[in-house]
């Protein structure tokens, strides 16, 4: 990856930072150290792909070509982009074609943790390496001693190691998505995390996984979150000292290292509760940064979101339906009313407000006049959680169940737990035709998605 800074347009004074990014299959060392490496298909050669950094403010420029065997997309997730920059095949741009060529350039007006992966079969491309972290450096940054990116997946690999080529097979499209057998912390096994006593951090996590639910514990340690799906939040313990990634998710943690030199703490996976297990260890080395903890941090200073006007906001309702064990008896595809049994057979299993989508382009469920302020009502009417993502705009997060949210977070991935209603707020004022869909990819798939239009 090359960065560098270019001249602005004209009557601009604003840094452009240029990025050229190669899709190409590849190898990674997905297996750890002494294994033989798994076929993958990744950016510039690695997975995750090279991090791409700026400065909030600046103008971002990525000239992208593709050497894949098939046709392909850069998706900006949690970014406010231009709509013809959004990277969603069909409905913003013509996908990329094998050894085409396409330039993505918008503003960066967010700091904030934030990635971009395929949208085109993102069930499969995903699953097989195609996405990266980006980091937009706030003005001024949070004092910490060192910052660190774990970019959070996990894979289904064969008995042969290569992985496992049943990409939105039934089961998982119908059941909780595609779940892995080996979990990668920067697309390695994770082992030791070096840290010194006293010594703060700010990890930046991101899950990348097409359906796996992170539920970090940090073992003797406090951990503070600032930042969710980048956008600055009051620094707090996070509920049951529990950090929940859903797929498409970030947090941003301030954790300050206060344990003895030699000692080891795990970082445990709990969200599954039968299949707990630790992720990684805190291993500290000799020597320290400090004796005494520092203050707690400040907030981060937020970002220009316009605040929704919740008196004149009106409010829709969007009803997630489907899957096993759901009360989806039949549901609308390609405008006829399908049993749900058929839509099993089709490779079909959710709805939203009873239709199927069947691409990534179709009539919109929503369709909302621009600069206005509108609450939306998410029901998730079945078992299985959904991380439900709104393209080219953030979410303020009103009330869970009909509680009101402590930090009313900004968030453009919100986890609905089975049978939970969440309401959220915005203003919609990016003009074009939208994506929204559970981030579970093979839910995705099987039609839980829909077009929200701004005009």
């Amino acid at each position: 990856m090359a960065t560098t800074a270019c001249t602005a347009p004209p009557g601009r004074s604003q840094r452009v930072v240029e990025v050229d990014l190669v899709a190409a299959p590849g190898t990674a060392m997905l297996r750890g150290s002494g294994q033989p490496a798994v076929d993958v298909w990744s950016y510039g050669g690695a997975v995750p792909g090279p991090q791409i950094r700026a400065v909030q403010g600046s103008r971002l420029r990525v000239n992208f070509e593709n050497r894949l065997p098939a046709e392909t997309t850069v998706h900006w997730h949690g970014m406010r982009v231009p709509h013809a920059m959004d990277g969603v095949p069909h409905l913003t741009q013509a996908p990329v074609p094998p050894g085409g060529r396409f330039r993505y350039e918008f503003d960066l007006p967010d700091a904030g943790t934030y990635w971009y992966h395929s949208h085109s079969r993102s069930s499969e491309q995903v699953e097989r390496g195609l996405y990266g972290s980006i980091v937009v450096e706030e003005q001024r940054p949070l004092p910490v001693d060192r910052e660190l990116t774990w970019v959070l997946d996990d894979w289904r690999l064969a008995r042969d190691g290569r992985i496992s080529g049943d990409f939105a097979q039934p089961h998982d499209v119908a059941h909780a998505g595609r779940i892995g057998n080996v979990v990668t912390v920067n697309g390695q096994v994770p082992g030791d995390v070096r840290v010194r006593r006293g010594e703060r951090l700010r990890l930046r996590l991101v899950n990348a996984a097409n359906a796996r639910i992170f539920g970090l514990q940090f073992d003797g340690h406090r951990s503070l979150v600032v930042a969710i799906d980048g956008q600055p939040v009051a620094p707090h313990e996070p509920d049951r000292n529990t950090v929940v990634l859903a797929p498409g998710m970030r947090v941003d943690l301030v954790l300050d290292a206060m344990g003895r030199p030699g000692e080891r703490h795990a970082v445990g996976d709990v969200f599954y509760p039968r299949a707990a297990y630790d992720l990684l260890r805190l291993a500290y080395d000799e020597g320290a940064v400090r004796e005494k903890a520092l203050p707690r941090p400040e907030a981060i200073a937020p970002n220009p979101l316009p605040d929704p006007d919740l008196a004149a906001a009106q409010l829709h309702e969007l009803r997630f339906e489907g899957g096993m064990h759901g009360g989806l008896h039949q549901a609308m595809l390609d405008g006829r009313s399908v049993p749900f049994m058929s839509l099993l057979r089709s490779g079909k299993a959710w709805a939203v407000n009873g239709t199927v989508a069947d691409s990534h382009v179709h009539e919109p469920v929503l369709t909302l006049r621009r600069g206005r302020s509108y609450r939306l009502g998410f029901v998730n009417d079945t078992r299985w959680h959904h991380p439900m993502h709104l393209h080219g705009h953030s979410l303020r997060v009103l009330s869970r169940n009909g509680v009101p949210t402590r930090h009313r977070e900004w968030q453009d991935t919100v986890l609905l737990a089975p049978d939970e209603r969440a309401e959220v707020a915005f203003v919609a004022d990016n003009p074009g035709d939208w994506m929204l869909h559970c981030h579970v990819l093979e839910h995705q798939d099987g039609g839980m998605m829909a077009v929200v239009r701004v005009a």
